[in-house]
């Protein structure tokens, strides 16, 4: 697959967000696997980081925001140290985000609104994981099959530990690869009264 054109800041939007809606849309018609997968970088309390891939559900001028287990190893990271990061990285066509922000909770209105949009087996699965905790494979079979007969025909509520979060971005860093390893790089940065300044970086 052939690379696209360098990028140049006459070409860039103005907005971060929609200049990755550009982007994300362009890895979707070029056929690349989930292009909605991100890396999430998090902190512990002292200071020792670990990251993840999880999917991007949704994206608009609040953010980015995707779905987990409020008990795992990420959520309770995100509690104690909200700041974050997120990674997108399209090989195909040399194309990396990289944003920076801060991770808040969605409304149980939303995370209750995605929870029943989700595959039934996704429901069932998100009663039957204590995820990062340890357990053995014939536990989880057996957690799932007594949630699934629990709920046997009736709706499964959202587990009061699973929802959403949003990353409100502070940074945004475009990266489109080129030739000699002199990539482009665009930084944008959100200023204090809400509007966007960006500038090119050295690769």
């Amino acid at each position: 697959m052939a690379l696209p054109s360098p990028l140049t800041e006459s070409a860039l939007h103005q907005d971060p967000i929609l200049q990755f809606q550009r982007w994300f849309d362009a890895a979707a018609s070029a056929g690349i696997s989930q292009p909605n997968a991100m890396m999430l970088a998090t902190v512990s309390h002292d200071g020792k980081p670990s990251a993840r891939v999880v999917l991007l559900k949704r994206v608009d001028k609040r953010g980015f925001e995707f779905f987990t287990n409020y008990l795992s190893r990420k959520g309770m990271e995100i509690d104690g140290n909200p700041n974050v990061a997120l990674v997108f990285h399209w090989e195909p066509l040399g194309r990396q985000v990289r944003i920076e922000g801060e991770a808040t909770k969605l409304s149980p209105e939303e995370s209750d609104a995605y929870f029943h949009g989700r595959p039934i087996e996704h429901q069932i699965g998100a009663w039957s994981s204590s995820q990062s905790e340890p357990a053995t494979r014939e536990e989880l079979d057996r957690r799932y099959e007594e949630t699934k007969a629990k709920y046997s025909g009736i709706e499964v509520p959202r587990p009061p530990h699973w929802g959403g979060y949003r990353v409100a971005p502070r940074v945004i860093e475009f990266w489109q690869q080129r030739q000699a390893r002199l990539h482009d790089r665009i930084r944008y940065e959100r200023q204090p009264e809400g509007s966007w300044r960006f500038q090119r970086l050295s690769p």
